[in-house]
């Protein structure tokens, strides 16, 4: 049996950290302790881990505020595991989700893992929505949650990471504290001779954004940092990461060609509708909801165009910056 050290970054969100504390209380596998970094926060999750110190073993420590990244590596330099696991604060995850992870140690070690992403059942629509699209074959979202994917070697996200100590320590944690941390580190991670790879089974259920709002700010972000990611490693920016960069100048050029040569408009209204078609099927039929199924496609909206509006607004100011510019976050703010 190895020690795991549940590793979560907080910011201002003292009610979901109730939440994921209660599933972690309800773990299977029960050699574990919870490490709690506040990076910052007003509103702190400390008398909420009060309650659980005679259910955990959990430990809880406040910082000025740095970004995610660095609140996770001040969690690694306080871990005493020896496999850490890294879970966003907005996640639940299922009872047997450490089982999991160990059974699958013990039978295919991997130094670096990363689990999908689902909704959960009592999620209201606009999030089940925003899980589709984060998720679907028919989006980018798809690429995250296979073991053979578009994009090249499997990247784990930090939403839900899994990496042992000897990986902390050949690599010091993470250089980039926002703006595309994770991809970042596991590339690094998989340079350095380290094996990486999905567990399917090791699922959470991811609450992310609560509103279109938000969910566009938060995608407008994840697209200037793939972006970013390529100051530090060029050539992982693949031809599938512009997708939602032409689909989002093919969408808003839609309307030109009308003007400029017509069956070229109808042909896009076409392939747009049937585009939405799939999209509304796939969902409602995943999700058993004509509603979700309709909001799933201003979701999907949402994602591809806030991402390509952060990749090209990103990929412009790259243009005319310093060749060896390095974007660690620390003076951006995530968005809310």
């Amino acid at each position: 049996m190895r020690k795991y050290s549940i590793i979560i970054p907080v910011y201002n969100r003292p009610d979901e950290v109730e939440e994921l504390l209660q599933c972690l209380v309800k773990q299977t596998y029960t050699y574990f302790e919870v490490v709690i970094v506040e990076d910052g926060s007003v509103n702190k999750c400390e008398q909420v881990v009060k309650t659980f110190k005679d259910k955990l073993d959990i430990h809880y420590y406040y910082q000025q505020n740095t970004g995610q990244g660095f609140a996770r590596n001040t969690g690694f330099s306080k871990a005493t595991g020896e496999y850490f696991i890294i879970l966003d604060s907005d996640a639940l995850i299922e009872n047997d989700y450490l089982s999991i992870v160990e059974n699958q140690l013990n039978t295919e070690y991997l130094d670096l893992y990363g689990g999908p992403d689902r909704d959960h059942p009592n999620f209201t629509p606009i999030q089940k929505a925003i899980s589709y699209s984060m998720t679907s074959i028919f989006t980018t979202g798809g690429i995250r949650g296979s073991k053979k994917n578009l994009g090249g070697t499997f990247h784990p996200r930090s939403f839900n990471m899994g990496l042992s100590r000897e990986v902390y320590e050949k690599t010091k944690g993470f250089i980039i504290t926002r703006m595309g941390e994770d991809i970042e580190f596991s590339i690094r991670a998989i340079s350095l001779g380290f094996k990486s790879g999905l567990i399917p089974e090791a699922f959470i259920y991811h609450k992310r954004r609560t509103s279109f709002i938000q969910f566009y700010r938060q995608l407008r972000f994840f697209g200037k940092a793939r972006i970013n990611i390529s100051r530090y490693f060029p050539n992982e920016l693949k031809l599938v990461h512009t997708f939602p960069m032409v689909f989002t100048l093919g969408c808003f050029s839609i309307p030109l060609w009308y003007f400029i040569f017509t069956p070229f408009f109808y042909l896009g209204i076409i392939i747009l509708s049937i585009y939405v078609l799939l999209n509304f099927l796939d969902s409602t039929f995943k999700n058993k909801s004509i509603e979700v199924g309709l909001l799933s496609i201003i979701a999907v909206f949402v994602q591809l165009i806030g991402y390509g509006v952060g990749f090209m607004s990103e990929g412009w100011k790259k243009l005319f910056e310093d060749k060896g510019f390095k974007q660690t976050g620390e003076q951006i703010e995530y968005p809310s």
